[in-house]
């Protein structure tokens, strides 16, 4: 008989997970009295003292510390499926982690240490309960990835109509103009990539233009550039607004420009908000005994010509803006300015504003060139003060460069030439994002900004109030207005149109009828003829939330478009987290902030702007397939706060420097504001996946016709990259094509993609160096077509620098 005593198994390891499970359940206790104070869910509360006596049976080894694990989690199987459903990301918060901590509950170095204790009656049905509870966890996560999205949208839109494509909406051969055409609808007649054919493309060349950010830099430093192909020429503008000129086959440098950007007053740049480049604008005379630039087998390449001397014979032209506030005539052909433009070559757009800080007015998106006049808006710091340069918008004559008329929205009536001593109004609303041309009809289309501060309103004046977040029509030759409509009422939130309006057809019970379609934050899809301004696609003004701050007032309705891409209403429910306890996090600060729905007014405990200012569209805008009518988009969902902090706290704070980013000064209002997303303690968003879709709306029939995630987490997932298919925000716009493509660069992570437009089914990814948060464009050199991209990254929205441009063929007999 062997009288060796049997080797008792470990307690250890169930003493750890239980000591783990009584902390985690104290910290869910105490999180959820706090959400239960604040009329949240019970659900926090319970489980946080559920898994506390839990925590307590494992350490003192008890085997009911599994039955009781396995209840639970079916509790909590239960109450994830009542609040959201099967929805697969949102279930992974509630659930992942108790699942697998349920998993290592069953492994025998934890099983045996408990049953050695003995048995008592009921402990035989702890393993088979928690057996229960983790194969119904396990099943619910298969399941559900079989369920579909709730957001998502299966559907098709009619391919090939057989509507004429005209002209005005479509680039062929080149993109002469940022959106293809002046009609912004980024849309190329060309069809030699199409959706059977675009898997196979391949990089044609790639080249790096040397414009990187230093370390001094502005946060905003941001490579936004869609170059234009016309010319037998590609041309590429940088940050830091210098030129480049690019053979469209090779990639070759045909030539140089640089600005010499000015840092005067602004020690590497500290002074400037942002710094980016849109775009540029090109114009040719049409005068046939100049010659147009050489082909690409005749490129002489120069260096730089920004020393070279100025010409007074500039037959085609590119209008630069500039990041110091001068917009430069270019000769198209050999890089040198145009001597008779302005002053000598380049004209002064600080002119007749009051004095302003660098970097803090110019223009960051292209001009437009139309009958002869070249016409520029301008971009205004937000949330600095009340006293900021006019946005002012101004027409100059193309050849010359004399001012032929002028619109500020503080004084729209006034568009002759201003005085030689006279100035623009100080703070009227700004034009900063691109704009476009009817020229068969002599119209402009400006998506007019806010006037400052974005988040408080109480010192407007009546102009502002009538022209903020506005779209107005201008007569091209004259600039007086030929209509406008206002799409955000006594704008708080920064919910100004972004994006560059797009010109097109649309067939309407009354015939077909040209129409403008507004993109905006809020996102709504504004669609308006564009001859009178009338809806083409109903309006309706809705209720909005009231109760301002002291010395402010809201709008008691906003303006609703029947077509939009607008999110649900946020709840509790649509909190999230990687794990419980950030979730937990989000629901407590959800139920701290004031939120009212959509257009909830900021306020001074913070409240919960829905979608935010980064905005549902921005200033990539859309894509319009004016063949087939349907409108091609890349939206995102991300919420924001807005806290207003009265000026002597702000002070006291600053002094303090208690406050660590996010506060705007707001000089010369009653509040500074703090401006954030609305993240967790891990820092990602509160609000469940998805934060960012490509969609597809069939205009004919006014609906989204398919909509579904875009993007992974590849690249905003620590340590080890994880490709999580969550759908990710995007920032630069998407182009469509004749061939069936959609194409879009502008993600978290850092691809270009594309589309099959009529179904949303990704074709093809390629892999990019740097953020691609530009709009790519596609053009044709020497009988082949091609993609380029614009990879240099954006400070703002996080994504890696570089200085990239790339461009993609297919295989051909040449390569």
């Amino acid at each position: 008989m062997n009288d060796t005593p049997q080797r008792q198994p470990s307690r250890l390891l169930p003493i750890v997970i239980g000591i783990i499970l009584l902390v985690a359940g104290l910290a869910m206790l105490a999180g959820g009295i706090k959400l239960l104070s604040l009329d949240g869910t019970r659900y926090y509360a319970i489980a946080g003292v559920a898994f506390a006596i839990d925590g307590v049976l494992l350490i003192a080894a008890r085997s009911s510390a599994l039955g009781l694990y396995g209840l639970i989690l079916m509790g909590s199987i239960v109450w994830s499926v009542y609040e959201v459903g099967f929805s697969w990301w949102a279930l992974v918060p509630r659930l992942a982690l108790w699942a697998v901590l349920g998993l290592v509950l069953l492994l025998p170095w934890v099983r045996r240490p408990l049953a050695a204790r003995g048995r008592r009656v009921g402990n035989g049905l702890s393993t088979p309960t928690l057996v229960v509870a983790v194969l119904g966890a396990f099943g619910l996560a298969l399941g559900s990835q079989f369920t579909p999205d709730p957001t998502t949208i299966v559907g098709q839109i009619p391919a090939h109509r057989d509507h004429p494509v005209k002209p005005a909406y479509a680039a062929g051969a080149d993109w002469p103009s940022y959106g293809g055409t002046d009609a912004g609808t980024h849309y190329s007649s060309l069809a030699q990539i199409n959706t059977h054919n675009v898997g196979q493309l391949k990089v044609a060349w790639k080249i790096e233009t040397g414009d990187l950010p230093g370390p001094h830099h502005p946060a905003e430093i941001t490579d936004e550039n869609t170059p234009l192909k016309v010319n037998h020429t590609l041309y590429v503008c940088t940050p830091h607004s210098k030129l480049l000129a690019l053979d469209p086959t090779t990639g070759k440098t045909k030539w140089r420009y640089n600005t010499q950007l000015s840092q005067e007053g602004a020690k590497n740049f500290s002074g400037w908000a942002h710094m980016t480049c849109r775009g540029m604008a090109y114009q040719a005379t049409g005068d046939a005994s100049d010659k147009p630039a050489p082909p690409a087998h005749a490129i002489q390449d120069k260096n730089n010509t920004q020393n070279a001397p100025a010409t007074s014979s500039c037959p085609r032209r590119i209008f630069l803006p500039t990041a110091d506030a001068r917009l430069i005539a270019i000769n198209a052909d050999t890089g040198q300015r145009c001597a008779n433009f302005g002053d000598d070559g380049q004209v002064d757009l600080a002119r007749h504003q009051h004095p302003f800080k660098p970097g803090g007015y110019y223009s960051t998106s292209p001009p437009v060139v139309a009958d002869g006049l070249v016409i520029v808006g301008g971009h205004v710091t937000d949330n600095s003060s009340t006293n900021e340069p006019s946005g002012v918008v101004r027409a100059y004559d193309a050849t010359t460069g004399k001012l032929v008329w002028n619109w500020d929205a503080g004084n729209p009536d006034q568009t002759q030439p201003i005085g030689p001593k006279q100035h623009y109004t100080r703070n009227s609303p700004n034009v900063w994002a691109p704009m476009s041309v009817d020229h068969k009809n002599g119209l402009l289309y400006l998506p007019v900004g806010n006037a400052m501060p974005d988040q408080f309103g109480g010192n407007r004046t009546s102009a502002d109030e009538k022209y903020s977040s506005s779209l107005v029509a201008l007569h091209v030759k004259t600039g007086q207005i030929a209509w406008h409509r206002q799409l955000t009422h006594h704008d708080l939130w920064d919910m100004d149109p972004p994006a560059q309006p797009v010109l097109t057809d649309m067939t309407t019970r009354d015939g077909m009828q040209p129409v403008v379609i507004q993109p905006t934050k809020q996102g709504q899809l504004y669609v308006f003829n564009r001859v009178t301004g009338k809806p083409v696609v109903p309006i309706h003004e809705r209720p909005a939330p009231q109760g301002a701050v002291k010395g402010d007032h809201t709008a008691p309705t906003q303006p609703h478009s029947a077509l939009n891409l607008v999110p649900p209403r946020l709840t509790g429910a649509d909190m999230w987290g990687a794990t419980p306890f950030d979730q937990l996090a989000c629901r407590i600060r959800f139920r701290s902030l004031r939120y009212d729905g959509q257009f909830t007014p900021p306020s001074l405990q913070g409240s919960i702007s829905y979608p935010g200012n980064v905005g549902v569209m921005n200033w990539g805008g859309v894509a319009v397939n004016p063949a087939d009518q349907s409108l091609f988009v890349a939206p995102k969902y991300l919420a924001f706060v807005l806290q207003l902090v009265p000026q002597e706290q702000a002070k006291r704070m600053e002094q303090a420097k208690s406050e660590n980013g996010g506060l705007q000064p707001n000089t010369g209002a009653p509040y500074a504001v703090k401006i954030g997303p609305l993240m967790s303690p891990l820092g990602l968003p509160c609000q469940a996946p998805s934060w960012g879709d490509v969609a597809g709306i069939d205009l004919q029939k006014r609906k989204i016709a398919w909509r579904h995630p875009n993007g992974t987490a590849r690249d905003e997932t620590p340590i080890v990259p994880l490709p999580l298919p969550v759908g990710v925000p995007a920032l630069g716009g998407p182009i469509t094509t004749a061939g069936g493509v959609a194409f879009e660069s502008g993600t978290l992570d850092y691809y270009v993609r594309a589309y099959n437009a009529s179904t949303g089914r990704q074709l093809w990814q390629a892999r990019l160096p740097a953020g691609g948060n530009a709009t790519p464009m596609t053009y044709e050199a020497d009988g082949q077509q091609y993609l380029l991209v614009t990879a240099g990254g954006h400070g703002t929205f996080g994504t890696k620098f570089g200085d990239y441009v790339i461009a993609y063929k297919l295989p051909g007999k040449s390569d």
